[in-house]
């Protein structure tokens, strides 16, 4: 037997292999037991193996490892057989495919995992951000790996205290706090993350901790009695109340103590909330309920000690974005003290201490993501002593973001995309304006086009010049439905843009030329010029191919037209009317309206006072001139026009189905001003058959916003449809018919 191992260190390999074997259970086969025993005998035998910058033997870090993945992360099975056997296999004293073959596939996919997470680590050990966080996370194919090699990094800060050099320990422990804490943060791992904090501080600020932790062991006597003293008649009025709870002081770790002192600007002495006191509910997990038990331990507890209005923190009614649910407040205790109190319940206490594994253990609450919902899986099968967790984590077994790449901007940002993503996909998913203006991209350097596929790790430098627009063959270049519905946006504003400024010529020609505009004679003129819809019209003039006095010439035509084949309308006094209508051959596939005893073909014209649509509830009002306008029964003018014309009203209904005409509508939108609202209703209308929108404007003020939409509708079916849809958008409190 060679000398790399310790007499020290033969004890301690076995003493581990035997605490982990107990603390593995059942989960480890006695057959897999022996074979490992005999692999570990073979690793101590093995002249290859290295220690690493602290002289640690690799194989007692791995058992090390190990215990704290089998004890405080959870994890049985496979991944300490994993763990166990990675150094071997890094030394080949054991083949990856010896390891398939002896011990499964899942062992090999962790080691797997760990190699190649740890080849990524060792080109860029130490990316200050969260970019590298997230690279990290999406070359892992297990998230088992990253869980161990978060234990793998606790284990190594409990063990550097009196090795290696000053320089290495610094190193490691800056890697800590910028890396490995905020990884163990996001799984849920808050206790191994504020051990790595605190121990990271301990190597890079030593002064500083020890002053810390001196001062609060001085303080703890004073500290318990003080809490103690507050604590007592709350739990006297609480149990009164007849509320189920556990209430206790918890003293604040050691790194946010420092992480006070530095943003407050203020000595040890000056932090007055070195502690937090928790109530805890014992609430039936009913949102309504859970709510109203903790706004009654509020009003006891504000009762009993007077409270600061400025730090109230209430995300109760509405909780942070990672799903965290408490009430804070800071009161005045005795001896004038400030004190924090956190009220919560057992429910919001499990999400707020254990993340995202508690979601999973209350019916409803999941995860917003892919990767959440995974993460409170895999959390549910390590914490579930039921479950046999080797098993369960097969069911997980899964490239993290097989279907998704990661790419850079040249500053360092990091952007996710889908996998097959373009260039042309990655500049609208930065910004619509950019995304409008992309001609192509400098890839790693080099030009590329639009339609360039982009890879996990691209560096990408989107290219832009002012003169470009949107294209209609861009949908073809798009992959991701986020910049195809962008480009359809972008084209759709630049034919509504067209359209304006083409309408916006004709109306001022007609003002020239002192003629009335009247929107029903020119979409019949429009009809009769054999055009399908308004847009191919007025398209039409925007492209150059309508010449608008030609136009107006035939406008004055029509109306011509109209007056010539205006039915004959006779009406008597207010004792009664006969309406004589003479029929008019017409191919029109206008809607039909059935007026007064069931006549047809009447000429008509809809009041603009109430914009009445095919469907609603109408009635006719002979005018001065002779002609009938029809009304809606709500309109606003209806009790007047049926008090002082009453003899002039007549019966109407529409008749027949609603073929191809549309009407103006418009609408109105009340709600808060959230980003993307508008783009949200724009949305919803382009995906309506039969619906155009015309024109489009928003007020916003003090946080909410009023906006008026001018619809294209066919009938009032249609009409409730689009209305229905509208009011289910995020944000918008009311939709009205004007």
């Amino acid at each position: 037997m060679n000398d790399f191992f310790t007499s020290e260190e033969k004890k301690e390999l076995f003493s581990l292999y035997r605490h982990l074997m107990q603390s593995a259970g059942d989960s480890i086969s006695w057959k897999d037991c022996q074979k490992l025993k005999n692999h570990l005998i073979k690793a101590a035998q093995y002249n290859g193996l290295q220690r690493n910058n602290f002289g640690m033997n690799p194989v007692i870090k791995d058992l090390q490892t190990a215990v704290i993945v089998a004890e405080e992360i959870g994890m049985k099975g496979s991944c300490l057989i994993g763990i166990m056997l990675h150094e071997i296999v890094k030394t080949h004293i054991l083949s990856i495919d010896e390891v398939s073959v002896e011990y499964g596939e899942d062992v090999a996919s962790i080691i797997k995992g760990l190699v190649k997470t740890n080849e990524l680590y060792a080109k860029s050990p130490a990316i200050e951000s969260e970019n590298f966080r997230n690279l990290l996370l999406s070359f892992a194919e297990d998230m088992r790996v990253i869980l161990i090699m978060i234990a793998d990094r606790v284990n190594v800060m409990r063990q550097i205290k009196d090795t290696g050099n000053e320089e290495d320990r610094i190193k490691v422990a800056n890697e800590a706090a910028y890396l490995y804490a905020p990884l163990a943060h996001k799984l849920g791992l808050y206790k191994l993350k504020s051990e790595l904090e605190d121990l990271s501080l301990k190597y890079t600020q030593r002064d500083t901790y020890y002053f810390i932790k001196d001062k609060l062991n001085e303080t703890k006597a004073s500290r318990d009695k003080y809490i103690a003293a507050f604590i007592e008649p709350i739990k006297k009025k609480v149990t009164e109340a007849g509320l189920k709870f556990d209430i206790k002081g918890r003293t604040k770790s050691i790194h946010s103590i420092w992480n006070k002192i530095q943003k407050q600007k203020t000595p040890f002495e000056g932090i007055y909330d070195l502690f937090a006191i928790r109530i805890i509910l014992d609430s039936e997990p009913d949102p309504a309920k859970e709510k109203q038990e903790c706004w009654q331990v509020y009003s006891i507890v504000t009762d009993m000690y007077q409270p600061n209005p400025k730090r109230l923190r209430d995300w109760l009614s509405i909780p942070k974005s990672n799903g965290y649910e408490s009430l804070h407040i800071t009161v005045m205790g005795p001896e004038g003290k400030w004190v924090e109190v956190q009220i919560r319940t057992r429910r919001m206490d499990e999400i707020a201490e254990r993340g995202l594994a508690a979601h999973w253990r209350y019916k409803g609450i999941k995860g917003e993501t892919g990767l959440d919902e995974w993460l409170t899986s895999v959390r549910e099968a390590l914490e579930n002593a039921d479950n046999d967790s080797m098993k369960m984590m097969d069911q997980f077994k899964m490239d993290l973001y097989e279907d998704e790449v990661f790419v850079f901007t040249p500053k360092g940002d990091l952007f996710k995309l889908a996998k097959g993503a373009t260039v042309l996909d990655f500049a609208f998913h930065i910004h619509s304006k950019l995304g409008c203006k992309c001609i192509g991209a400098k890839v790693n350097g080099k030009n590329v086009q639009l339609k360039q596929k982009l890879n996990s790790g691209d560096q990408v430098e989107i290219m832009t010049s002012n003169t470009q627009t949107p294209k209609q063959d861009w949908l073809n270049i798009v992959t991701t439905s986020k910049a195809r519905t962008k480009i359809r946006q972008a084209l759709k504003e630049m034919v509504a843009r067209q359209h304006d400024f083409a309408k916006e010529t004709l109306e001022r020609k007609f003002k020239n030329r002192k003629l009335e505009y009247d929107e029903a004679t020119m979409m019949r003129l429009i009809k009769r010029l054999g055009f399908k819809n308004v847009t191919e019209f007025y398209q039409k003039i925007a492209d150059g191919a309508l010449d608008v006095n030609e136009i107006l010439d035939k406008y004055v035509e029509q109306q011509k037209r109209d007056n010539d084949t205006r039915d004959e309308i006779v009406y008597r006094s207010a004792e009664g009317y006969n309406l004589q209508a003479v029929q008019e051959e017409t191919t029109s596939k206008e809607d039909v309206l059935v007026i007064d005893q069931n006549l047809k073909g009447l000429e008509f014209k809809l009041a603009k006072c109430c914009n009445p649509i095919y469907g609603d509830d109408v009635f006719g009002f002979v005018t001065v001139s002779g002609g009938i306008k029809i009304h809606r029964a709500d309109c606003p003018n209806a009790n007047q026009m049926r008090e002082r014309f009453g003899y002039r009203i007549v019966k109407a209904r529409w008749a027949g189905k609603s073929e191809g005409t549309q009407y103006p509508i418009t609408l109105r939108v009340v709600g808060h001003d959230d980003i993307g609202i508008v783009t949200n209703i724009t949305s919803i209308i382009s995906k309506e058959n039969g619906i155009t929108l015309r024109s489009i404007g928003i007020d916003s003020n003090d946080g909410l916003f009023s906006g008026t939409l001018t619809v294209m509708v066919g009938d009032t079916g249609r009409l409730e449809a689009l209305i229905k849809k509208l009011r289910t958008i995020k944000g918008v409190k009311q939709v009205s018919r004007n």
